[in-house]
């Protein structure tokens, strides 16, 4: 029987991903190792991989890529501020996300979207284009 004060020393990357709320589902994470967006060292990892406290792992979730260092290992999915403590950003990943992320929101003002849907004028120049094209 184990103890349940006994701090584990290894636990599998998809089930840590989870307890560390990177994703909702270990469906979700599992499918995120196999696509190659959860790195170890700089290597692609499979799904039942172990992690220990001092891995360094790349996470690429959307636009985001955080570089990660495993603080505390956790079977169990708990509130946010307990699954802050299983992880550490570094600031170098920080900086680089919050540096994307100010070049998006200043991009996103360049992108000329339309209003709302188009009104009847302008879906007769669309279906005109389309047909035009065949």
């Amino acid at each position: 029987m184990t103890d349940p004060g006994h701090a584990q020393e290894r636990l599998r990357l998809d089930k840590w991903l989870w307890a560390a709320r990177f994703f909702k589902t270990r469906s979700q994470a599992k499918a995120a190792i196999e696509g190659g967006k959860v790195q170890m060292d700089g290597q692609r990892v499979k799904v039942s991989r172990e992690v220990a406290v001092g891995d360094v792992l790349h996470i690429r979730q959307g636009w985001d890529q955080r570089e990660i260092v495993v603080t505390g290992l956790s079977g169990q999915r708990r509130g946010a501020t307990e699954a802050q403590l299983l992880y550490q950003e570094t600031p170098a990943s920080i900086a680089r996300r919050e540096a994307e992320g100010a070049a998006r929101k200043a991009a996103g003002g360049m992108i000329d979207r339309p209003p709302g849907r188009p009104d009847k004028k302008q879906r007769r120049q669309i279906h005109r284009f389309k047909d035009s094209s065949r």
